[in-house]
C-alpha cells in the first residue's frame, strides 16, 4: 500500500504563490505516474498536472500552463507543485495521486490507484 501525504495548502491573495508537497511512502516513485488533481465544491475532480516517474515527462492542464510547475526531489520520494499567479478559480482541494504504471500517459483520475488526503488551497480576490 502506497501512502501519500500532501502539505502546503493555505489562503493566498490573487496573484500570489504557493508550493504544495506530496511525500510518498515508497523508496522511489520511478515506475509510477504521479499526478496532481483538484476538486472545487460542487465540481468533479479535475486533472492539473502529471509526471512520468521514470522518464520525467510532464503533462499540464491548459488552465495551469505557464503558472504551475511540477517537480521532485533527487531521491524521487517527494513531488512538488509550485503555483504562481494564483486566481480565485484555482480555489479547490488539491490531491496528490500515484499509479504504478511505467511510461503511462493517462490524465484521468480513475486511472490513479493511490491518493493523498488532500490539502485546501483558497485564493481570495
Amino acid at each position: 500500500q502506497v501512502q501519500l501525504v500532501e502539505s502546503g495548502g493555505g489562503v493566498v491573495q490573487a496573484g500570489g504563490s504557493l508550493r504544495l508537497s506530496c511525500a510518498l511512502s515508497v523508496r522511489t516513485f520511478s515506475g509510477y505516474r504521479m499526478g496532481w488533481f483538484r476538486q472545487a465544491p460542487g465540481k468533479e475532480r479535475e486533472f492539473v498536472v502529471a509526471l512520468e516517474g521514470s522518464g520525467g515527462d510532464t503533462t499540464y492542464a491548459d488552465s495551469v500552463k505557464g503558472r504551475f510547475t511540477i517537480s521532485n526531489d533527487n531521491l524521487k520520494t517527494t513531488v512538488y507543485l509550485q503555483m504562481h499567479s494564483l486566481k480565485p478559480e484555482d480555489t479547490a482541494v488539491y490531491y496528490c495521486a500515484a499509479d504504478p504504471c511505467n511510461f503511462c500517459t493517462t490524465t484521468s483520475p480513475t486511472d490513479f490507484k493511490y491518493w493523498g488526503q488532500g490539502t485546501q488551497v483558497t485564493v481570495s480576490s
